[in-house]
């Protein structure tokens, strides 16, 4: 498992003030309280979840509440109590607003680079589900406080991954807003991170994760096969979608078990494997073939889909069929799950695939709700309540990103 000491990019020092809504976080912090009293009484009908009993047995262990799958509106709680306690307002920005997400409760500095972008994401999969103009704002303001923090392009981060992290926040929220100085913003990045990052001397191909060269993982590799087939859909210039498909072949002949489905997380210059599968390069790379299936119909991406998706259900979970581990071992694994259940779910809306995987994802969603604190925060650890001292904004995307995004094929 990859760590990353010292990874994160230090902004310039700025004046922070606390985001201005005192009145509004006591009412949400009411609303979400009252939500959890009175959740599992509303949910009657088509979206009363039946678990297996196994499972229901481990969801009410511990004083945790009953295990009842979260509205559409609840979904939307979701976000807005985490953006009650991690959202940062902090500025204007030429004749718009800035704004960060704090790195945790303690609100003692904004998320690293890479962790403020999968943020935004799950920011970004809310008003999908939800479209509203607060959180479309929203999303343009912490757009705006990341070109603040970092600059324009971010040659300086040895980290490739997080290059495409970026890249591909900001061609998502590019097809919300029609801004296009984030279309130019993801397409400058992904050039220069593709210039110095794919290499057919070693290994064949692939993407290198870092500036020494040193191992291709799924992590750059998968996201960027996402990242280009975005920027070919909103630009229409088809070296991204020959880019994407280099990016894959190479995936798949060197990181993908197609006996298994497992995706293997890095290989090394010597072409020995480093790191198994996680759940965040599993899910990127269940999204990289739903959006190759199209333009490519020849290959079996679809099948690979498929494949990938029995893998993550049967053998990452807590038993086949089951609630997602969890990853919690350093900082960078521990919001992950909210990457899988992304492109898990889209993966599922467009390829109707809701009645073989819709229950298990429904199953982890209802799950992630039930163990909330007394705040309304959902951490990665989902087998466990969560606990009502300090939290990490992080780990705390996980149920956020699950309740929403099970939204997508429901």
């Amino acid at each position: 498992m990859k760590t990353r000491k010292n990874k994160s990019l230090k902004p310039a020092c700025k004046p922070a003030r606390l985001f201005q809504g005192s009145q509004k976080l006591v009412a949400m912090i009411a609303l979400g309280l009252a939500t959890m009293v009175v959740s599992c009484k509303k949910e009657q009908g088509a979206d009363k979840l039946q678990l297996p009993a196994a499972l229901a047995t481990q969801s009410n262990t511990s004083g945790l509440a009953a295990v009842s799958l979260p509205t559409k509106n609840e979904a939307l709680l979701a976000m807005q109590v985490y953006n009650n306690h991690f959202y940062n307002q902090y500025g204007t920005y030429g004749s718009s607003f800035k704004a960060y997400y704090w790195k945790d409760d303690n609100h003692a500095g904004r998320m690293d680079f890479w962790t403020q972008q999968e943020a935004i994401e799950t920011l970004i999969d809310a008003y999908n589900i939800n479209p509203s103009a607060d959180l479309k704002n929203k999303i343009t303001y912490l757009y705006n406080g990341v070109r603040d923090g970092y600059g324009l392009l971010w040659s300086n981060n040895i980290y490739n991954d997080d290059i495409v992290w970026g890249a591909l926040m900001c061609v998502r929220a590019f097809k919300i807003t029609n801004d296009g100085g984030m279309l130019d913003m993801a397409k400058n990045n992904f050039n220069m991170m593709w210039n110095r990052a794919w290499d057919t001397q070693s290994l064949g191909g692939g993407l290198w994760w870092t500036t020494d060269n040193q191992t291709k993982n799924t992590c750059v590799n998968a996201p960027a096969v996402i990242c280009a087939m975005l920027l070919y859909q909103a630009t229409g210039d088809a070296v991204y979608k020959t880019r994407a498909r280099q990016i894959m072949d190479w995936m798949v002949l060197k990181l993908y078990d197609a006996s298994t489905g497992e995706v293997k997380g890095a290989i090394n210059q010597a072409g020995n494997i480093t790191e198994g599968a996680l759940s965040y390069t599993q899910g990127t790379f269940i999204g990289a073939c739903d959006l190759l299936r199209a333009d490519y119909p020849a290959v079996n991406y679809l099948g690979m889909g498929l494949k990938a998706m029995d893998y993550a259900r049967n053998s990452m979970c807590n038993q086949s069929g089951g609630i997602l581990k969890d990853e919690n071992a350093v900082a960078d694994t521990q919001g992950m799950k909210s990457i899988f259940a992304r492109w898990a779910c889209l993966f599922v809306k467009n390829t109707g695939t809701a009645g073989n995987y819709g229950a298990w994802l429904d199953a982890n969603a209802a799950q992630a709700w039930s163990i909330r604190n007394a705040q309304g925060l959902m951490w990665n650890i989902w087998g466990t309540r969560t606990p009502d001292n300090v939290r990490n904004a992080f780990e705390t995307t996980c149920g956020v990103a699950m309740v929403n995004g099970i939204y997508y094929y429901r």
